[in-house]
């Protein structure tokens, strides 16, 4: 079982950190994949109007990787209502301390500012968790960031099982071989810092911004020896151009390689790589989407139902 919120556009840090997993689980897992719209709302509470639109786009581009919605239940958070019951009783039992101890919390709030310090954030970690718990997934392909939310829920798991007797799943995390995308401003790739490299972007555009990452700031001439290994722009070369890493690492640390060049072989990299997804992505019908999701969301209820009954039943309801 995974998410993501509608806050934008796939990127490249999805399709390689989480999207080739999905496809891959399709295959071989019961899978649920869910648009967490009510997470959305922990960023977007002032700008509600995009969510629904950008829950389509979301669910073009996860087609366009290769998810298949006949292999898998693809639906909307809000549409499955037991999560946010689930929420709210385990809500009673975990300790705000526990929550506010999640590294990203802070991590965020410096990164994003204070007005998104609301209760809803601070019991995102939890909510997250009854996504997982809800449809009973026991592995859930996440990336580094998110190990700690993981870690967290598990711990609510085992606090509800001893509480209650064993009634919920423990999930296990696993990670794609690519789980930390640089974004072009050298931090993780990500929709919040607007650092991404979108699916969606035309060439051009992809163009422009592999130009405008950052560098090693001390390979500041053509011929300074560089770092390879504090560039961003290396570290992509290594999910986009595997067998030129060898030499573009040599040349860099000599210095015969010059940021310029470097930059213009990784944005011809990165297009061809995108290139397929984007021409399934321009033939795929919209009007799909909505149906997709309503098959979904029966398909998440069903296992829902039966574990909220269960959670209800445990602890005397």
């Amino acid at each position: 079982m995974a998410g993501m919120r509608p806050t934008g556009r796939v990127h490249l840090g999805h399709l390689v950190g989480t999207l080739v997993q999905w496809a891959e689980f399709c295959r071989t897992h019961e899978a649920f994949f869910e648009v967490a719209d009510l997470h959305a709302l922990t960023t977007a509470f002032e700008r509600t109007e995009t969510i629904r639109a950008n829950t389509r786009e979301l669910v073009l581009d996860w087609l366009a990787a290769g998810v298949d919605p006949g292999r898998c239940a693809m639906y909307v958070q809000s549409h499955v209502p037991e999560i946010s019951e689930l929420h709210v009783l385990l809500s009673m039992i975990v300790p705000v301390a526990w929550l506010q101890r999640v590294p990203t919390y802070k991590d965020q709030i410096a990164a994003l500012g204070g007005d998104i310090a609301t209760y809803g954030f601070l019991g995102y970690p939890l909510m997250q968790l009854c996504d997982v718990a809800i449809v009973r997934a026991d592995t859930v392909p996440v990336g580094k960031d998110q190990l700690s939310h993981l870690e967290f829920g598990r711990e609510v798991v085992r606090r509800f099982n001893f509480l209650y007797g064993p009634t919920l799943v423990e999930p296990q995390a696993t990670l794609s071989e690519f789980p930390d995308v640089p974004g072009i401003d050298g931090r993780k790739m990500s929709k919040s810092y607007d650092n991404q490299i979108d699916i969606a972007d035309d060439e051009a555009t992809t163009v422009k911004k592999v130009r405008s990452m950052i560098t090693d700031p001390l390979k500041i001439r053509r011929n300074d020896p560089g770092r390879p290994e504090v560039c961003p722009v290396f570290s992509l070369h290594k999910i986009v151009n595997q067998t030129r890493v060898p030499w573009i690492e040599e040349n860099c640390r000599s210095g015969a390689l010059g940021c310029v060049d470097c930059k213009s072989e990784l944005a011809e990299k990165v297009n061809a790589f995108l290139r397929p997804m984007r021409e399934r992505r321009a033939a795929l019908d919209p009007n799909d989407v909505d149906q997709i999701l309503a098959d979904g969301a029966r398909k998440a209820r069903a296992v829902a139902k039966k574990t909220l009954a269960d959670v209800r039943s445990a602890m005397k309801l």
